[in-house]
């Protein structure tokens, strides 16, 4: 049996920066944390290549005394706690002392600091966790870190890191949430020489979202704020309507720390429950206070997740008070909908019509035929000009079509579901689930053999992103315009959507687009199988494309009935769900309670 020792100082640093310093914006993090317990009002942030080569963050805060600067290179070394009760009135980001000596372990740590009441400052460098060198320096009252070559000493922790427009992505999401969390601070971040954001104290948090994530966001959000006990809930919420594909826009701060609450976050999604289509997020700015002791922020080692004492009434008070707003909103637009000489209506939506479409491959999608109807050319485009593509809508001609069951067509129930009778009961079919399976099979085909036929949009549609989407979309452009898609960048996270394929409303390209983004950020678009990837973008694009005719006829219903049979997997749509339902005899007989 090995014997047990006690693990050398240098050795349990590294071990705890596995835990506390994942990639390089953790490093950041952990900076900019302190940087704000320290009382800073301007903190720059500066950062190369992903941040494996360089960060740099620099703040006006208190500075420490050389001493203090060496003491806080020590493990659990800190100024914020002095003993465990101190947790329940815990007022700083930073309590653990982890953060400098991990950092320091496992790459190039240069720290300059000079506190209030001092001529010079000191300078200490330490490489790879032995200290180098500690020495005077002059710089202005505050602190200056500089960390390079970062996982050199643990080359095994550094392969495991993503391209540096992904690692970038994930810096700059960070200081912006910061900058969210502390508008009293100038923020400055600086990605490879170039100032990516500079954002003064802002007045409110409307202006600093504005400034951050771009007027697009802040136009569709409103102010919530509510109080009810030890409790307060401030912050801007989606107006209803207003929703995105994936939970990565829901940023919460619970005493003004951005976390990761599962509680906060099923109360804000279920306060939208009447207020979005399922499968859609709300988009939020939320700062929940609390006192100190209602909630345990020493749960995670980067203290990314809380707990309350109370989830419960926590998780009711937010409901109460997001449903009481979101009701607000509904009555205002109603009485904007009924009084048409109000000005803009309070709920956000697409516009009605969309952009013009340059006809050069088919007929542009407001003269689109309805499902089942054979395509119309468009007489303004010269025939030699049309090429007219098959789509799931047409009904195929009648040599090539497979014959389908024989089925007596009944009537069509709630719009979406067609009833039939057969020899052996009835049979309700799911029109909506039918015409994905056709659409989806099609589209396979079609992503398959590399022959997706577009339309150029006469007005681009823009699309402003955050860091981590704009770096996601930039790694699968190529992807997009192999599958129909053009996108260009047009600015620092700003793109235009200049094609589509001609089975998409221009209308509907930002909203797919970002719902593309959505299961990209989800992992169920892997970059490194293709198949799967298009198996993906082919099932959203089928949820997608199906647009039911409110009125449909017998030829109609009979031709999807016919194109569903025609594909490989005629009994599930492409999410799983099954396309149709029999009631056999024997089953209606022991529903009216017959006997046989």
């Amino acid at each position: 049996m090995a014997q047990v020792r006690i693990l050398p100082d240098r050795v349990a640093n590294q071990i705890a920066a596995g835990e506390v310093i994942e990639r390089p914006a953790a490093v950041v993090k952990e900076l900019v944390e302190n940087a704000l317990d320290a009382g800073a009002t301007r903190i720059e942030v500066e950062f190369r290549h992903g941040g494996r080569s360089l960060m740099r963050v620099e703040d006006n805060g208190a500075g420490m005394s050389r001493d203090d600067a060496l003491l806080a290179l020590e493990r659990h070394a800190t100024s914020k706690i002095a003993e465990a009760a101190d947790l329940d009135r815990l007022a700083s980001y930073g309590f653990r002392g982890e953060a400098l000596p991990s950092i320091a372990s496992v790459s190039r740590f240069e720290m300059q600091t000079r506190e209030e009441g001092r001529d010079v400052g000191n300078e200490i460098l330490v490489n790879g966790g032995k200290l180098v060198h500690v020495r005077e320096c002059g710089r202005p009252v505050g602190t200056r870190i500089v960390v390079t070559h970062l996982f050199n000493s643990v080359p095994a922790r550094r392969k495991f890191l993503k391209t540096d427009q992904t690692e970038a992505a994930h810096i700059i999401q960070c200081v912006r949430f910061y900058a969210l969390a502390s508008p009293q601070a100038a923020f400055i971040l600086i990605e490879n020489g170039r100032v990516i954001f500079r954002s003064p104290e802002c007045a409110t948090l409307a202006d600093r979202v504005a400034e951050i994530f771009g007027r697009q966001t802040a136009e569709s959000l409103v102010p919530i704020e509510a109080k009810e006990g030890d409790m307060r809930l401030s912050g801007l919420i989606g107006r209803p309507g207003v929703g995105r594909s994936t939970r990565h826009e829901m940023v919460i701060f619970v005493n003004q720390r951005p976390v990761d609450s599962r509680t906060l976050n099923y109360a804000l999604i279920e306060s939208y429950h009447e207020s979005l289509p399922k499968g859609r997020y709300p988009l939020a700015f939320l700062f929940f206070e609390c006192e100190p002791a209602a909630v345990d922020v020493n749960v995670h080692p980067a203290k990314r997740e809380v707990r309350f004492r109370s989830e419960p009434a926590v998780r009711a008070f937010v409901i109460r008070s997001v449903l009481e707003k979101l009701r607000s909103l509904n009555v205002s637009a109603q009485t904007a909908t009924s009084e048409p000489a109000v000005a803009l209506p309070l709920v956000a939506s697409r516009p009605v019509l969309p952009p013009p479409v340059a006809p050069v491959t088919s007929a542009p999608p407001s003269s689109r035929p309805p499902v089942g109807s054979p395509p119309v050319e468009n007489p303004a485009v010269p025939p030699a000009q049309i090429r007219v593509v098959p789509t799931p809508s047409a009904e195929p001609p009648p040599a090539s079509r497979p014959a389908g069951p024989s089925w007596r067509f009944v009537g069509l129930a709630h719009t979406n579901y067609a009833l039939f009778e057969t020899a052996s009961g009835l049979v309700l079919l799911d029109r909506r689930a039918a015409h994905e399976r056709v659409w989806f099979e099609r589209l396979q085909e079609q992503f398959t053999q590399g022959e997706v036929p577009s339309q150029r949009l006469l007005l681009p549609v823009p699309m402003e992103l955050d860091p981590i989407a704009t770096a996601l979309l930039l790694d699968r452009l190529d992807f997009l315009g192999a599958h129909g898609f053009e996108v260009g960048e047009f600015g620092r996270n700003f793109f235009r959507i200049e094609a589509v394929p001609v089975w998409m409303e221009p209308a509907d390209a930002e909203l797919f687009m970002r719902d593309f983004l959505g299961l990209l950020r989800e992992g169920r678009l892997p970059g490194r199988n293709v198949d799967l990837a298009r198996d993906e973008l082919a099932r959203l694009a089928a949820s997608k494309a199906v647009r039911l005719p409110a009125g449909t006829g017998e030829a109609e219903v009979q031709a999807l009935l016919s194109q569903l049979f025609a594909t490989q997997h005629p009994l599930t749509s492409p999410s799983g769900r099954p396309t149709y339902v029999e009631l056999g005899h024997a089953e209606l007989a022991r529903r009216f309670q017959k006997l046989t």
